[in-house]
């Protein structure tokens, strides 16, 4: 059975930091490009960073590039998200997902099976 399950979301204050995991069963991740996405209540789920199979080129959004860094262990079949310098603005539900293709499109349709979701809140 195909499973992703997301970790480590939390509170923290504004400008702390927070690593989140993505665990993979049931196939193996490094095959596939993997994306985190964000989604607040009421808005779009918005495409955050994405890693390739292979060469592990990364990407990320221009709202977190150089304080988000995406990488993968692939003796764990996880995928992390290391979150710094986090802000008000970063507060979301967090999703891992596997694209339907080995390319990075940071674009929720691309993508295909999903993680169930980690609470990332950003608050004093």
């Amino acid at each position: 059975q195909v499973q992703l399950v997301e970790s480590g979301g939390g509170l923290v204050q504004p400008g702390g930091s927070l690593r989140l995991s993505c665990a993979a069963s049931g196939f193996t991740l490094d095959y596939y490009a993997v994306g985190w996405f964000r989604e607040a209540p009421g808005k779009e789920r918005e495409g955050v960073s994405c890693i390739s199979p292979g060469n592990g080129a990364t990407y990320y959004a221009d709202s977190v590039k150089g304080r988000f860094t995406i990488s993968r262990d692939n003796a764990k079949n996880t995928v992390y998200l290391q979150m710094n310098s986090l802000k008000a603005e970063d507060t979301d539900i967090y999703y891992c997902a596997v694209a339907r293709s080995g390319i990075c499109v940071l674009l929720e349709r691309a993508f295909g099976s999903w993680g169930q979701g980690t609470q990332v809140t950003v608050s004093s």
